[in-house]
Formats: structure tokens, sequence, C-alpha cells
């Protein structure tokens, strides 16, 4: 199983990155398996630590993919690094081990230390459909633009029917992000 959430890195001079990651739980263990390159996976390799960012607030996926504020962030307790203020929960991880790979390596991380920070309300499918376009857009380079509009269009149908102002937010920013790269698309096939 994916669990989709938000991962915090740092650099070796300490600066934050912030992206959206699919992760898994296997023995334990946190994994995330990153595309190379990857400034996540520099930023673990160059550091061993991470956190995981729980979050029911679909505008942090959409907006650390399309280069948006995703809130403030605050130090994290166990390792060097920095967490979302405003999550469900996170969790600080350290790096065990790595099944390296030319494409995508596995970096196995173990949980040093968690905290619940608020209670859960529940998802619409407003959000799962948020999360949907989000991994579309983190692939724009690597699928056929025709499944992603054909995804876009059952998606849309979840955020016309259940969208609050957040889930719009998110939505309209990814879906300017889909515009801009079509747009892209359109004037290399011209040129």
């Amino acid at each position: 199983m994916i669990y989709e959430t938000i991962v915090s890195s740092i650099d070796a001079e300490g600066n934050a990155h912030v992206t959206p990651f699919g992760v898994r739980l296997q023995q334990g263990l946190v994994v995330i398996s990153p595309f190379k390159p990857s400034r996540t996976l520099d930023n673990i390799l160059a550091t061993k630590h991470a956190v995981l960012n729980m979050t029911d607030d679909v505008r942090n996926f959409a907006g650390a993919l399309t280069g948006r504020e995703v809130g403030a962030l605050v130090p994290t307790e166990k390792i060097a690094g920095f967490r979302l203020s405003d999550v469900l929960a996170h969790k600080e991880l350290k790096l065990v081990n790595v099944q390296d790979d030319a494409v995508r390596p596995q970096l196995f991380l173990e949980i040093v230390h968690e905290a619940q920070h608020q209670s859960f309300q529940g998802f619409n499918r407003a959000q799962a459909a948020v999360i949907e376009l989000a991994v579309l857009v983190s692939r724009l380079k690597r699928l056929p633009m025709e499944k992603i509009n054909q995804e876009i269009t059952y998606l849309s149908i979840a955020i016309e029917k259940t969208a609050g102002p957040r889930e719009q937010e998110a939505w309209g920013w990814l879906m300017e992000a889909v515009t801009n790269h079509q747009a892209a698309m359109n004037a290399e096939n011209l040129a």
C-alpha cells in the first residue's frame, strides 16, 4: 500500500525541500523510492534524515508541486530538519538502508520520533481527486497528454460535487500547471 504524504528534507547546508511523496511501510520501516535525479534523494543521502508530514490539506500537495508556499516550517525534535507546522502528524526518519537502482532507488528509513498534532476529520472525494491530479502533474513529462486529460475529466466530477475552498484552490494550481505544460508542448510542436 502506498500512502501519500509530504516529505521534507534538508541538504547538507540546512536548506529545506518539501515535496509530495508516496511512501510504503515495510517491516516497520518507511520506504521512499524517488526517481533519479531528485533533490529529496540527494538530501536524504547527504543528511541521512527526512520527515513525513501527514496532512489533509491538499494545498500542501498542490503548492509543493507548483512552486507555491506550502506553509510554515518548524524545526524537528529528534533529527536535524524541518516539518510543516500545520499537519495532522509527523514522523522523523533516519536512513538505515539503500537499495540502489539506475532509475528509482529504494530508501529504507526507521521512525525515530512521531507526534500527533491534530485529529483527522475524514476525507472528501475532492481531496482524493486533488491527490490524483497531483500525481499526474508530477508525471507530466512521463505520461501522454491524452491520458492526463482523460483522468482530469473523470476527477473533475468529484471537484464539482464535493470540493471546498481549499480543494478548489489546490485544483486550480494544478490545472494551471497542466495548462502551462500543454501550451509548452504545443509551442514545441509548432517550432
